[in-house]
């Protein structure tokens, strides 16, 4: 089974950049699995929801736009063209800042901000986009 970004892509198009949401941001969800576990086994449903959200989360940056898929059952996608990214802002607590993961928050031209959570390594994340938009700006002139 091909994944969202794979099938998503348009002539032309490439991935430059793959992310992925971090487990720390589903610590708190693995723990209570723990706790639970001895409970006729209850724990492993927490434990299959954390695993579940981490392979269902789909990001990516292509020669084109970003791309972010969440979701599992039900899906909620974020795409939008590099060339209509005015910001990308990089949210960290300290806990993130430690474990390197956090949240990013893309402001498109006459679009809503779009938030991507959970990222491991957002700076990453945000300098192969920052590097994927001035390749982008540079084959436009």
């Amino acid at each position: 089974m091909a994944s969202y970004i794979e099938g998503a892509l348009t002539p032309g198009e490439a991935v430059i950049h793959v992310g992925r949401i971090s487990l720390w941001s589903q610590a708190g969800t693995i723990a209570l699995g723990f706790l639970l576990l001895p409970l006729f086994g209850i724990g492993l449903i927490f434990w299959i929801i954390a695993w579940i959200r981490s392979r269902s989360t789909e990001l990516a940056i292509t020669n084109k736009r970003v791309i972010a898929k969440f979701g599992f059952i039900s899906r909620r996608t974020i795409e939008i063209n590099l060339g209509k990214i005015e910001s990308i802002q990089v949210d960290q607590t300290v806990l993130g800042r430690m474990l390197n993961y956090g949240s990013l928050v893309i402001a498109g031209a006459g679009e809503a901000q779009a938030p991507i959570p959970h990222i491991s390594n957002p700076m990453r994340f945000r300098q192969m986009f920052m590097q994927a938009q001035e390749q982008l700006n540079n084959t436009a002139r």
